[in-house]
């Protein structure tokens, strides 16, 4: 829920704006219309690993009292606020919990008021189940309204845009915006507001759509076997196409290798573009400027992959996943997930990536989405 800490960015106007919509929108809680059914399943392996008990609590709520609900955008809407931590509390905005609601928010909601700041570890704000109770409702009530006024108005937006819209900047942002999401100088937003919503809306709806899809089965045929890696590791010593730095002889076999089963990089290729060498100042203990990792852009970089270029992304995960031992692979991350050869997959795909606190997991690059990295050993 919005946050003071968040007014610094949207505009010192926006609590005066969001307080009338969260007491009406109270009202309406009892009266909610179910028009759809929810989405029911979501594939978790991109969420933290927190998430996976959770989602079948979000589900049974969704089905019990919001079944227009999506289930993947529920999921993503919930990663979007507090990484799915129950615990999570903004001291800024004195937000707290799953879905990060103030306090006269939460009271309006149903939920018990809290008398210190964060709230105590028994607050049900915290409590991850009676959470989902209190807030899916809530929402739902959000998503009645503004569904309502979208259709009196003829407004443009999806309700669930307009939804994520009252949740961060108020109910007020979509009644007295031209089209439901306010550009700057519409209902008392600045262009810091606006931009905020707008990537706000963005990042949950990307990684709802990578919630929703059906994970693409890796088809490794057609590729070639890789030579395995015979020779002796000797320090950064073989030159780095891709940079003036240098890589170790496994990593240098292993880009060489790749390159062969994939091609030459570039537009429409499976592999647009790569680098390896990087000096990573703000990561010294990164491989990269060791010269043990590449890494490979199956689409542009700082976008996250669609179609035919999410699914090259996973043949190069795929296939040097199959061959990690003739690659002498150390470890591969892709997509929000890490795998390498001595630890279990868990909840998907390898496991969530933490990004070690120096990236930002939800950054199409920061989480590796736009990129396969691949660190060797040696």
């Amino acid at each position: 829920m919005t946050s003071p800490g968040r007014l610094g960015i949207l505009g010192t106007g926006l609590v005066a704006l969001m307080i009338a919509p969260v007491l009406i929108v109270g009202l309406l809680i009892g009266g909610v219309a179910v028009t759809q059914p929810s989405e029911t399943t979501a594939n978790t392996s991109a969420l933290p690993a927190g998430a996976a008990r959770l989602i079948p609590e979000l589900e049974r709520v969704l089905n019990a009292r919001c079944p227009e609900l999506p289930l993947p955008f529920a999921a993503a809407h919930i990663n979007a606020e507090s990484g799915w931590n129950p615990h999570a509390y903004n001291p800024q905005g004195r937000a707290a919990g799953l879905y990060q609601f103030q306090e006269p928010t939460w009271i309006s909601a149903g939920g018990a008021s809290w008398d210190t700041a964060p709230p105590p570890a028994e607050a049900d704000v915290f409590h991850p189940v009676r959470h989902l109770e209190i807030a899916v409702p809530w929402l739902c009530a959000n998503l009645q309204l503004v569904r309502t006024h979208l259709a009196d108005s003829g407004k443009p937006v999806d309700p669930l845009d307009a939804l994520l819209v009252c949740h961060i900047a108020g109910c007020s942002r979509v009644t007295g915006s031209a089209s439901g999401i306010p550009t700057a100088g519409e209902a008392g937003c600045d262009s810091g507001c606006a931009e905020t919503i707008t990537s706000y809306i963005d990042r949950v709806r990307i990684q709802a759509q990578q919630l929703a899809a059906t994970p693409v089965p890796v088809v490794l045929d057609g590729l070639p076997t890789p030579t395995p890696f015979t020779g002796t590791t000797n320090g950064c010593t073989a030159p780095d196409p891709s940079s003036t730095g240098c890589l170790t002889p496994a990593t240098r076999h292993a880009l060489e290798q790749l390159l062969h089963a994939f091609g030459a990089p570039g537009a429409g290729a499976p592999i647009r573009s790569f680098t390896c060498w990087d000096a990573h100042a703000w990561n010294p203990s990164s491989d990269h400027p060791r010269g043990r990792a590449c890494d490979f852009f199956p689409g542009q970089a700082g976008v996250f992959p669609e179609g035919a270029e999410l699914a090259n992304g996973w043949r190069i995960a795929g296939w040097l996943r199959t061959h990690a031992t003739a690659l002498q692979v150390r470890y591969i991350i892709w997509q929000g997930r890490i795998w390498s050869p001595s630890s279990p997959d868990a909840d998907g795909w390898g496991r969530p990536y933490t990004g070690g606190g120096i990236y930002d997991t939800n950054d199409a690059t920061g989480g590796h989405y736009d990129h396969v990295h691949l660190s060797v050993r040696g």
